[in-house]
């Protein structure tokens, strides 16, 4: 009897090659190493990662979670090539969320898939998660890289972001919101992670590639687009220790209208000068390329403001000090007032 002949197939002609993920292991460890902090207890390669809440200084502790990606902002880094911050836009957009509801983030998991791993374009990426998760404190304990050929093409990848933090019981905010409180406005580093399917749909309108100038900024219109997602963690958590911080509102997609409410007790509403702040150039070039009216600014950008803080009236002045201290720009935009809603005075275009 004849035995059938092997065809000899293996893995990696089907498109996957183990040897690459197993290569990048081992070149993103350092970077993981980095973002080390109390209460972790295992590091890369195990089926799952371990946290000892009491190691993390916790005695009565909420768990926190949330997850984000970076929308169609990867697309301008996969077609540019300019990939080392991107990770840290996906970082923010999951801690700067945590953040509002009080928690301190503790470790973040990425899931990055790609058609064809090419290791050295994957570890800039994942550098950039971990640059992003030392400058929040939190520990990048682990992740899924998954290479599969023919769900994605060419250079093209996807990113997923998950984070876990923790706060005290009873420490959760918003907490005690009144009218009268006082909105700290703290200031964008650009468009961030959000409405760039619109960006890409003005840039279009203006005949730009991304290697062409930038009108608004120096560089090239890509890079400067690629400005990643401000951090606010630190900065944020430290006003809530200090006392009279009643909400924090990230401002992503849905802008200032969609976002403030969701901090805000139902029967009140705020009042907003859009005088109180400069709009930054990139939302003025958006703006007037597209033909843009105000109120689709305010609900699709963060239009320069990307965290707000709902605070105390008695202790406005002493935590805008503080978060200019920490490196922040801060704007009082107005206060909490009756009746639900936001309402707009002023202009900014």
């Amino acid at each position: 009897m004849t035995t059938p002949k092997k065809n000899g197939l293996t893995y990696a002609q089907a498109g996957v090659d183990i040897d690459a993920g197993n290569a990048l292991v081992e070149r993103i460890k350092p970077a993981a190493k980095r973002t080390t902090r109390p209460g972790v207890m295992s590091g890369l390669g195990g089926f799952a990662a371990l946290f000892d809440l009491k190691g993390a200084g916790y005695t009565d502790p909420i768990l926190v979670a949330a997850t984000d990606g970076v929308g169609t902002k990867l697309r301008i880094a996969i077609d540019t090539g300019h990939v080392d911050t991107i990770g840290i836009d996906l970082v923010a957009m999951c801690v700067n969320d945590l953040v509002c509801q009080g928690a301190e983030p503790l470790f973040f998991l990425d899931y990055f898939a790609t058609g064809h791993l090419e290791v050295d374009s994957a570890a800039r990426i994942i550098d950039g998660i971990a640059a992003g998760c030392a400058a929040s404190g939190c520990a990048l304990v682990g992740g899924e890289t998954a290479e599969m050929p023919g769900m994605y093409h060419g250079g093209d990848f996807d990113l997923a972001g998950f984070a876990v933090g923790a706060m005290e019981r009873g420490s959760d905010l918003p907490q005690d919101v009144v009218e009268g409180d006082v909105l700290l406005g703290l200031a964008s580093d650009g468009v961030h992670s959000n409405g760039y399917s619109l960006v890409r749909r003005v840039v279009d309108l203006a005949g730009l590639g991304w290697d062409a100038d930038c009108p608004f900024g120096d560089g090239t219109l890509g890079q400067v687009l690629l400005t990643p997602t401000r951090l606010y963690v630190k900065q944020a958590l430290a006003a809530v220790r200090a006392g009279g911080v009643h909400g924090l509102a990230h401002i992503t997609g849905g802008g200032l209208t969609e976002n403030l409410p969701r901090v805000l007790p139902e029967g009140l509403g705020a009042d907003i000068d859009l005088g109180s702040w400069t709009l930054p150039p990139v939302f003025r070039w958006l703006a007037e390329t597209g033909g843009m009216a105000e109120g689709e600014l305010l609900k699709t950008f963060n239009a320069g403001i990307g965290m707000v803080a709902v605070v105390a009236a008695e202790r406005a002045d002493a935590l805008a000090d503080l978060l200019r201290h920490a490196g922040e720009s801060v704007h009082p935009l107005g206060h909490v007032t009756k009746g639900e809603g936001i309402r707009y005075s002023g202009r900014l275009l």
